[in-house]
């Protein structure tokens, strides 16, 4: 019963365009993306929606903007009053080795990332970390050993 979300299908034209030609995004990039994913989960909670985003959230400040959206690029301060309350998430770290994941990027088809951006998508990433809520889940387990791992997190609040 929950919704499903591939950020993917949010880039705008322009970012897809760079990474087909091989070049990686930068934080002007993905900012106002990563917005608009958070205007979607807002709305998504709003309507008391449950939710799942396939995300790659790969440095800390984009999983503050998925929280709280652009008032966490402003500010590394806590919520003042009269603002909106930040998004309650769990972040799924997949975690594996990149020549694991660049096996199965070359099985993706009709995709506009290339396998040359995975390193820098390696190169960018910041895993997450406490205080961030998050789970890590190892990626060389099978499909359904990462499901029931998710779940069992997500059962247990």
């Amino acid at each position: 019963g929950w919704k499903f979300y591939d950020a993917d299908d949010y880039h705008p034209l322009e970012n897809k365009k760079k990474m087909a030609e091989g070049i990686p995004l930068n934080d002007e990039d993905r900012i106002p993306w990563l917005c608009t994913l958070h205007d979607i989960l807002r709305r998504e909670d709003a309507a008391g929606q449950d939710t799942i985003l396939a995300c790659s959230a790969l440095k800390k400040m984009y999983r503050r903007v998925l929280i709280s959206g652009a008032s966490a690029i402003e500010s590394n301060q806590p919520e003042q009053p009269g603002e909106k309350p930040a998004l309650k998430i769990l972040f799924v770290h997949l975690d594996g080795p990149m020549d694991i994941i660049a096996g199965r990027l070359e099985k993706r088809r009709g995709h506009f990332m290339p396998l040359e951006l995975l390193k820098s998508q390696f190169d960018t990433l910041e895993p997450p970390s406490a205080p961030e809520n998050f789970i890590t889940v190892n990626i060389e387990k099978s499909l359904p050993e990462i499901v029931l791992e998710i779940e069992s997190t997500i059962l247990q609040g």
